[in-house]
């Protein structure tokens, strides 16, 4: 049979299948739920956000709406997990890690210091400090009743101590030495007979670096001859700063194109303690 041409009609029918088949196609767009190749770039304020289905934010960094930058990790239920910076305060990039505890959400577990950028902040660790054989003395003479040395790991070392002194009454002194630096007084008072004098000392770690070693010493004497005095110790402990007053100076360090490339001495071949030995367990 010989092929009937298509009429007018049928020929703009066809045009017109083609046309919504074209137009169809370019609306196709392929699934956005994955980035093969390039980086993605939030700038000049934002922030990607990922959340539950029941609005929980999990995940977020760019800019808060306070202006911080910084990123932000929570748990479904929306308590804080791994924070880097503050989506609550302005212009804050402590790094915190968060207890998982319900009861008590807003605990912080492990953080840096608010107020010294070098400085760990928590958890506080002790200032390692042992009582020697001269811990009650009846000596004039300036004796170690506590000695001992820590890595400088917070802006801050906090000790608490009380004394007793018999008649004429003591003094106590407290001193530190760094790795490479003089030795520095922190403390030097009278203790009045008859009473137990407690103390507070607080020292920021002015100019020592991060894991610096500190050799810490606690020294007292008697006023008058054959009396006695004894140092007891509540705690020591390195802490982070309470305000910004307690933030300590910044060290001075070499350059680093000049900086030595030896590393520093082990602990076994750091200073020896005081002569008159620590005491034993069983004492």
């Amino acid at each position: 049979m010989a092929a009937i041409p298509l009429d007018l009609l049928d020929r703009i029918r066809e045009l017109e299948r083609k046309v919504r088949e074209l137009a169809g196609r370019a609306q196709m767009r392929p699934a956005l739920d994955q980035i093969l190749h390039g980086d993605i770039t939030i700038g000049e304020g934002g922030q990607l956000i990922a959340q539950t289905p029941q609005g929980a934010v999990t995940f977020k960094v760019g800019q808060t709406a306070q202006g911080d930058w910084g990123v932000f990790i929570r748990r479904a239920d929306g308590s804080r997990a791994l924070t880097v910076g503050d989506d609550i305060l302005e212009d804050d990039q402590m790094l915190r890690l968060w207890s998982r505890d319900l009861g008590a959400p807003d605990k912080i577990l492990v953080m840096d210091d608010a107020f010294s950028d070098r400085f760990l902040g928590r958890p506080l660790l002790p200032i390692q400090l042992h009582p020697t054989e001269r811990q009650n003395t009846s000596s004039t003479n300036w004796e170690p009743a506590w000695w001992g040395t820590t890595p400088a790991t917070h802006a801050v070392a906090h000790l608490s101590l009380t004394t007793y002194a018999n008649t004429g009454g003591g003094q106590v002194r407290v001193t530190m030495e760094a790795d490479g630096m003089s030795p520095i007084t922190v403390a030097e008072y009278d203790c009045p007979a008859g009473v137990w004098t407690d103390r507070e000392i607080k020292q920021p770690m002015h100019g020592i670096e991060y894991m610096q070693w500190v050799d810490w010493t606690i020294e007292h004497r008697n006023q008058q001859a054959g009396r006695d005095i004894e140092t007891r110790l509540y705690y020591a402990i390195n802490r982070h700063t309470f305000s910004p007053d307690e933030a300590p100076s910044l060290p001075t360090r070499t350059p680093p194109a000049a900086a030595a490339a030896t590393p520093p001495p082990p602990p076994a071949a750091r200073k020896a303690p005081p002569e008159q030995g620590l005491r034993t367990i069983d004492d």
